[in-house]
């Protein structure tokens, strides 16, 4: 597994948390300001205290690292052993970019001891976990009413629609064969076969399979769900409280968390209801490792710059690539153009009197 691309510089964003220092005192503070205060809580007590109803900021930035960088990150691991082992290996981007969104973390936990990284690691793990938990609850009902709201009928499989999303691609669901030997597993669908809810209107070309994969409408809504706000779904988005990628300074999609959206969607249509790494049913990390590495290989590059193009304009409508240059015949560009004659008049004027020198009559 080779990955690389690390983040979009939008990622890296001033961030406002609320965080406890001191016995009463709450205070806002950067993203560049979290490490080390972090270290000072940490510091102060033995074992760090954190008031009830204050989300510590680590924890914020591990529910955005799993779904922007790594979902299945074991962050323990990550951590401790960061800077040898692991960053030899082939998660070297993901301790990279974790250390990109805290600016300063890397160089606290080169000095800290092992209490104080651990309980970096414990934060950042929690974020990570609860904001996957939380969006399977959100998306396991909303994407079943997207499609068919629930009339009581088992999923995955079982059911006739999310049966047809899930059948893997080349598969074909109207063969009554293929349906019944899905149904009763006698079929093994693994994280290997993509489904058909990948493809922009489910259809998948065997000759060019790049065409239509990771622009299926139901990717896309999720990914509003989750990072701009679930009203943003509808097609008149309603004005809402701020959303994920807001919140976070997003202002651009990342390969990962395309692949973290489509992870989520495939699971919300399954039968199943916990969702977890070690699970053979759904094999949910194989497929979310599996689309990642694609996205992430170098020989796909020219096919993910325009997917991702796609995405940006999808979800952050007032993304470009294009340099806005200002007209020149508005007022503010007739103003800083007279701003420059005048500034040119002044400095050759300067220039005029340093040349003539002392006048002729002021002799002695």
């Amino acid at each position: 597994m080779e990955f690389g691309t690390g983040l979009p510089a939008s990622i890296n964003h001033p961030f406002m948390f609320t965080v406890f220092k001191g016995p009463i005192l709450l205070e806002l503070v950067s993203m560049t300001d979290i490490a080390s205060s972090l270290w000072g809580v940490v510091r102060r007590r033995r074992k760090p205290c954190i008031l009830r109803g204050v989300t510590h900021p680590l924890v914020h930035t591990g529910r955005h690292f799993g779904r922007i960088i790594y979902a299945f990150a074991n962050v323990h691991a990550l951590i401790m052993v960061g800077s040898t082992i692991y960053r030899l290996l082939c998660e070297l981007h993901v301790y990279n970019d974790l250390m990109t969104i805290v600016p300063g973390l890397e160089e606290q936990l080169l000095s800290s001891s092992e209490e104080e990284t651990m309980f970096a690691a414990n934060m950042i793990q929690k974020g990570a976990n609860s904001a996957c938990s939380d969006d399977t609850k959100s998306l396991k009902g909303v994407v079943i009413d997207w499609i068919a709201p629930s009339d009581g009928e088992p999923l995955g499989f079982n059911h006739e629609r999310t049966g047809f999303l899930l059948c893997p691609a080349g598969f074909d669901w109207a063969d009554a064969e293929i349906k019944q030997q899905l149904k009763n597993k006698e079929l093994l669908v693994t994280g290997a076969h993509w489904p058909n809810f990948l493809y922009r209107n489910e259809k998948f070309d065997p000759d060019e399979p790049w065409r239509g994969l990771l622009r299926g409408e139901l990717i896309v809504k999720a990914y509003k769900h989750i990072f701009t706000s679930p009203s943003s779904v509808g097609i008149e988005p309603k004005a809402t409280r701020s959303g994920n990628a807001r919140i976070h300074g997003m202002s651009s999609v990342t390969r990962a968390s395309v692949a973290y959206v489509a992870t989520q969607v495939r699971f919300a249509l399954c039968d199943t209801n916990v969702f977890s790494r070690t699970d053979k049913e759904t094999d949910s990390e194989t497929f979310y490792v599996l689309l990642l590495e694609l996205l992430e290989d170098p020989e796909e590059q020219g096919e993910v710059k325009e997917l991702l193009l796609w995405w940006n304009r999808q979800i952050f409508p007032s993304f470009s690539t294009v340099k806005r240059i200002a007209p020149s015949n508005t007022a503010l560009a007739k103003i800083k153009e007279k701003r420059a004659i005048l500034k040119r008049q002044a400095a050759l004027g300067q220039r005029d009197l340093n040349c003539q020198g002392p006048s002729d009559d002021a002799d002695s």
